[in-house]
């Protein structure tokens, strides 16, 4: 199997080296042929030197300038990335690496084009988050599901594609910020593409770069804009 891992990051100076390390020591275990691509969302704190210097042929970097926002990130490094299996997590690996094994082998075992995590599915998804980061998620989740029609944890950071459901709906994504998810799992139901969920929990836990104020009001907005865009689009 050749599997990709796209991380976005951006100004994760000081922890994408100790990040690349353990992503690449899982893939190595779990592929035969592997790349972990790093995209650097317009960095100003000399991250891209650092991965540079990793000077591992199965690491990448694809790196743009200004800062654009998490969305443009994930879809730039999905339709860069090479492999028939794309995961795609945040550079504090918030889930583990362990999950990765566990994506796989629902690839491996079922004909999905998606595979996402979901902290809903289990008691312990959210056993390690501050309250009000638990409030934000669960009242976006609630208005994506009104909205939507869809059940999913639209907003968990680890998420699996076989390379052409990969390519399909991130050639069409337009979202730049982080109500990217939301636009994915829109356009994977329109498309009529085969998702999966598997229960994860949050293992590594730091302070989050959102602005409560400012980016939840963009990621309502955004959440009725993509509705109409894609409710007008064909499949």
């Amino acid at each position: 199997m050749n599997v990709s891992l796209v991380i976005p990051a951006y100004n994760e100076s000081a922890i994408i080296q100790d990040t690349i390390r353990a992503a690449s020591d899982k893939l190595a275990e779990l592929a035969e042929e592997y790349e972990v691509l790093i995209v650097d969302d317009g960095s100003t704190d000399g991250m891209d030197r650092l991965v540079w210097e990793w000077g591992d042929p199965h690491v990448r970097l694809e790196r743009y300038t200004p800062n654009h926002g998490k969305g443009r990130a994930v879809r730039t490094g999905m339709l860069a990335a090479q492999g028939d299996i794309i995961l795609c997590t945040d550079a504090d690996l918030a889930y583990g690496v362990e999950v990765f094994s566990l994506i796989l082998e629902r690839f491996q075992e079922g004909d999905a084009d998606l595979v996402i995590g979901s902290r809903r599915m289990e008691g312990e998804g959210y056993q390690n988050y501050p309250p009000l980061r638990i409030l934000m998620s669960k009242c976006f989740g609630l208005l994506s599901r009104v909205v939507s029609g869809l059940s999913y944890d639209t907003q968990c950071g680890i998420k699996g594609y076989r390379r052409q459901a990969a390519r399909d709906i991130f050639s069409r994504c337009t979202a730049d910020g982080f109500s990217f998810d939301f636009e994915v799992l829109m356009r994977s139901d329109r498309m009529g593409l085969k998702v999966e969920q598997i229960p994860v929990s949050v293992i590594n836990f730091r302070a989050s770069k959102v602005n409560v104020v400012k980016d939840s009001a963009r990621m309502f907005r955004d959440v009725f804009r993509i509705r109409r865009t894609v409710g007008k689009e064909r499949a």
